[in-house]
């Protein structure tokens, strides 16, 4: 037991300083090139731990803009792949998600109606009326599902349906309410975008995550005895009713603030679990990190593609997780399915 301790140990160690040190080559990669023991004198005099003499615009360039997109892409991506490991275990799914289920898609309608028509008078944030957005659409989508039978399946084609018409009444408030600049931009941050986030956003981000994280880990174990069916779950002393609608309101929490920041990214949710789950079984006590830690690293990884692919041009970040992720999803389908057979 020890010694498994102590190996678990060592490979979250050696994964947040990977991940660390993935932010940091983030830094230093753009359109202005910078050699990496600059990026970390940079980082250092940013943090308040150095004083190095670097040109003012130098320093802005990679603090500023590049390490809080970098912890932005990190937070965004562990979010994600906490969500998507929630939903599985919640719904007994494997394609569970956000993006799927149309709790992103909601959230994105929720975000443009706030940004373009001023719902709710001033009164209302971005980051509110995406979570608005966000409840109203799973709880449509639950009721739709309910309509049709409680099978798992069809609520997957029920918050697929509802993925189409979140997504076509967001088209349609962007293309009656906006200008051609402003439809460009906003249609650009729904398929994913960091390029407007700062310190605030990225700040906000990890307040957020970093509590939810310690909070889903106290749930792990009722996870794990819901993977056995909800009458043994119940019979093992867990409330079922209780238990969903907490952690659908922490998922829609997360969702609603990570989409009304970067928009709605598809892809990190659905295969990061699995990549996790195959690599650290399905516990959840070690899941959830697991996921947390691979998801940070893949969003990283995707913002640096993004910036890479095409010269002189930032791609939106959904587009380079489709494109990776949809492959991976494929060969994660094939490998697993023996164990579905």
């Amino acid at each position: 037991m020890h010694a498994a301790s102590l190996k678990t140990g060592v490979l979250t160690l050696a994964s947040l300083m990977s991940l660390g040190l993935l932010m940091v080559f983030a830094a230093s990669v753009g359109d202005v090139a910078l050699p990496f023991s600059r990026t970390l004198m940079a980082i250092a005099n940013g943090m308040g731990v150095g004083d190095y003499p670097l040109p003012a615009l130098e320093q802005g360039i990679i603090w500023q803009y590049r390490m809080s997109r970098a912890l932005m892409a990190a937070c965004s991506g562990a979010g994600l792949a906490l969500c998507g490991v929630i939903l599985q275990a919640l719904l007994r799914n494997p394609l569970a998600e956000p993006y799927l289920l149309g709790i992103s898609a909601g959230a994105s309608t929720g975000a443009v109606l706030v940004m373009l028509l001023g719902v709710g008078g001033g009164m209302l944030s971005v980051s509110g009326g995406a979570f608005l957005g966000a409840c109203s659409a799973f709880l449509l989508i639950m009721l739709l599902a309910r309509g049709v039978g409680r099978d798992t399946g069809r609520i997957i084609l029920a918050g697929i349906a509802g993925t189409q018409l979140f997504n076509a009444l967001t088209a349609w408030i962007v293309s009656t309410s906006a200008n051609a600049e402003q439809s460009r931009s906003v249609m650009f941050w729904l398929l994913g975008s960091l390029s407007s986030v700062r310190w605030p956003d990225a700040l906000l981000a990890a307040g957020l995550i970093g509590p939810t994280f310690l909070l889903l880990l106290g749930f792990a174990r009722r996870l794990d005895t819901l993977a056995l069916g909800e009458e043994i779950a119940a019979t093992l002393g867990t409330r079922i009713t209780l238990l969903r609608v907490v952690l659908l309101g922490i998922t829609a929490a997360i969702t609603a603030v990570l989409v009304s920041m970067i928009g709605a990214v598809g892809f990190v949710g659905l295969v990061i679990p699995h990549a996790a789950r195959f690599l650290v079984g399905p516990h959840h006590l070690k899941l959830l990190p697991a996921a947390a830690l691979i998801g940070a690293q893949f969003m990283v990884l995707a913002d640096v593609l993004s910036r890479i692919l095409i010269a002189h041009q930032v791609l939106p970040i959904g587009v380079v997780t489709a494109l990776v992720g949809a492959p991976a999803f494929a060969v994660i389908l094939y490998r697993n399915k023996g164990r579905s057979s």
